[in-house]
């Protein structure tokens, strides 16, 4: 077995972008650090205001998919700097607006750009790096939607704090500018691609390992974001950790999930399903344990962080699983793991709203999290045995003679 340091090692393109992922994921999080001065300045309530994440989150799930089938026999490299380009001009006709609808509409585009990039930059990394290191390419771009997270939108916030919430648009926009110059020249060129059609891409579907790997993302991730989009009721009231110190909590997170994209992606290479079923079997533990031992500060502390971990540890193993199950037309499958993502977000920071609501109180978020994460080991469980069924068949059909024949089933 070759150690982990033998590894590929992975082509400059996949980091340049990962630039452009960690610059569209700090605009679709920054908004929950400027809600309050934005909805000032837009004269609309803060819960008005939050509709701008809505808003992303919509587009990002409709528009992937959606994006991917339009931009479909568009050269990648025309496709990417394309997306960039719309990128930084929505976030300039953000930050020239009074209006709050303009706004929301300016938002709605970025996401648009968001899900293109997001479902052909997955292709162009991962046909870089080739198949021995298609997780490890999703990791680093997953990372650095992570990095976005844990240096972006601080600061991000800290700058639309002590000058105005337009400026980090502003930032955002000329920084987007400058990485569709950048990947303009470090993409390869390719011809215009004339020889994928939208009929292979959707006969891609009919795989039921790609719904089975797509109904996974949904739930580990909808698991995880469940606990953490109210984690800070946890932390204060239940945990009582000091406000101050929350941004801390949460940087711990942070780093813990880009710990974890990068592991899983180095694992995920060797051992996909034993990567994914202990991430998420460890997630299901660390929610639980949550849900108990949340009453403890350092107890508390220590379990988000591994949440992070154990919590995207699979999400670039998922990924690759996905287009790897596309087969020859991975684009769809690509954005499709994008809007899984999405709405097992949307979906789980629901539920566990409600349950914050009901008696459970701060236990509740982190409960749904512990059911929904569980959940993941069903498609998880059905992808090992398919896998073990056809191997069995593969040994069956290259035996010699009929009475040596492994039976299946």
């Amino acid at each position: 077995m070759p150690p982990l340091t033998d590894a590929v090692k992975l082509p400059f393109v996949v980091l340049v972008l990962a630039t452009g992922t960690f610059l569209m994921g700090t605009t679709e999080f920054i908004i929950a650090g400027l809600l309050p001065e934005i909805a000032d300045d837009l004269a609309v309530s803060v819960s008005h205001a939050g509709l701008l994440i809505t808003a992303f989150a919509a587009g990002m799930i409709v528009g992937a998919p959606v994006m991917a089938i339009a931009t479909l026999r568009l050269p990648r490299r025309s496709t990417l700097v394309l997306a960039l380009t719309v990128f930084a001009l929505g976030h300039v006709v953000a930050a020239l607006s009074p209006s709050f609808a303009v706004v929301l509409a300016a938002r709605v585009v970025t996401a648009l750009a968001t899900g293109a990039f997001w479902c052909v930059g997955a292709v162009v990394a991962t046909t870089a790096a080739g198949p021995a290191a298609t997780s490890r390419a999703l990791g680093l771009l997953l990372g650095g939607m992570t990095v976005a997270n844990v240096a972006g939108v601080p600061l991000g916030a800290w700058l639309g704090q002590v000058s105005d919430w337009r400026a980090p648009f502003w930032v955002l926009a000329a920084l987007s500018a400058a990485a569709a110059l950048v990947i303009g020249r470090f993409i390869p060129d390719e011809e215009q691609r004339e020889g994928r059609s939208v009929r292979a891409e959707f006969a891609a579907l009919r795989q039921a390992r790609v719904w089975l790997a797509l109904s996974a993302i949904a739930l580990l991730l909808g698991g995880v974001l469940a606990a953490y989009t109210y984690i800070s009721p946890l932390l204060t009231e239940r945990a009582g950790i000091p406000v101050a110190a929350v941004p801390l909590v949460l940087t711990g997170y942070g780093v813990g999930a880009l710990l974890g994209t990068t592991v899983g992606g180095r694992l995920g290479d060797r051992w996909p399903l034993a990567t994914l079923i202990t991430a998420a079997a460890a997630s299901t533990l660390v929610l639980l344990l949550l849900v108990f031992f949340s009453t403890s500060d350092v107890a508390t502390v220590v379990l988000v962080t591994v949440m992070g971990v154990t919590g995207f540890a699979a999400t670039p193993v998922l990924g690759a699983l996905v287009m790897r199950f596309a087969g020859s037309a991975p684009t769809l499958a690509s954005a499709l793991a994008s809007s899984s993502s999405n709405v097992g977000i949307a979906v789980g920071s629901w539920v566990a709203g409600v349950a914050l609501a009901s008696p459970l109180g701060q236990a509740g978020p982190p409960l749904v999290g512990t059911v929904t994460a569980a959940l993941t080991l069903v498609p998880l469980t059905a992808l090992a045995l398919m896998r073990a069924t056809r191997s069995g068949d593969r040994a069956a059909a290259s035996s010699p003679s009929p009475r040596g024949r492994a039976r299946v089933g």
